[in-house]
């Protein structure tokens, strides 16, 4: 398994001013980092990306659908067609980058809700749309990792028995599941057992501790996680995502109010810690 570390936890926005902590990751002993895609080009992405390999790291990413003009599972064509576009900006970003996995929640945006879980019609125009986006990723050598996030966060996907089964809906091999445990901590009625029964779809994983803070600080069952993900022979990154106070912008959407670790230090040091004594 490789360890990666997601920015967010210092930008939304990658640039210039953030290449020294490539440095600083890479000293700790990651082997790759997640850069956030949520605005920017192909050409500032390469440059971003070649400063990665400079310093001899790999590279994931993630996003997250940004408005209704853009949503895969909208009743509208043109939103449909919106998400696809999308899509695939985000996997030209990450082909820019070099990257081989784009995560995240690209199903429907953030904080909007119907009033009752996910329709049918609903699910097979997303699927439609991802089995397009899918292959596009195919073509680049790209995993789509498609996030269950808790019920607060979105209404589509929230647990990841019904991650698994929309992916067996999609039925694209370069399109399979993410497992975060800060979601499934709130969601998931075993945290560790549905690791188990859908690690045949698990394509990426997100350490991320019960109040985002620094991972091994607060109670996710880390020790029986790692135990399950070795079992069931996953061999893919294991990325630390932590979020601070010092990005008013995504505030709406993680809830972090407070400071939920002494420092950024302390997360990507004591996180890499827990993940490299447990595999």
């Amino acid at each position: 398994m490789k360890t990666g570390f997601n920015l967010l936890l210092w930008t939304p926005f990658v640039t210039e001013k953030h290449f020294e902590l490539f440095e600083k990751l890479k000293a700790t002993g990651y082997n790759g980092v997640e850069i956030p895609l949520f605005m920017g080009d192909e050409k500032h992405y390469q440059k971003v990306g070649q400063v990665i390999k400079d310093n001899g790291l790999e590279c994931t990413t993630c996003t997250v659908i940004p408005d209704e003009e853009h949503n895969p599972i909208s009743a509208e064509a043109k939103h449909r067609q919106g998400g696809l576009d999308y899509l695939k900006w985000a996997l030209d970003c990450t082909a820019a980058l070099d990257g081989n996995v784009l995560c995240g929640p690209f199903y429907q945006p953030l904080g909007v809700f119907s009033g009752q879980g996910p329709t049918e019609e609903e699910k097979q125009h997303g699927a439609e749309v991802h089995q397009q986006a899918a292959e596009i990723a195919r073509q680049a050598n790209i995993m789509l990792a498609v996030e269950c996030l808790n019920r607060f966060e979105c209404y589509f996907l929230n647990t990841l028995d019904a991650g698994a089964e929309y992916a067996r809906q999609v039925n694209h091999p370069n399109f399979g599941i993410m497992y975060d445990a800060f979601h499934a901590n709130i969601e998931e009625k075993d945290p560790v057992g549905c690791i188990s029964k859908n690690i045949d779809m698990i394509r990426h994983v997100h350490i991320s501790e019960n109040d985002r803070g620094t991972p091994g600080k607060g109670h996710v069952p880390w020790a029986e996680i790692f135990q399950a993900l070795r079992q069931g022979g996953y061999d893919g990154w294991l990325t630390i995502e932590a979020f601070g106070r010092d990005m008013p912008e995504l505030a709406a959407t993680t809830r972090v109010w407070r400071d939920l670790s002494s420092s950024p230090e302390e997360v990507y040091t004591e996180g890499f810690q827990l993940i490299s004594k447990s595999i």
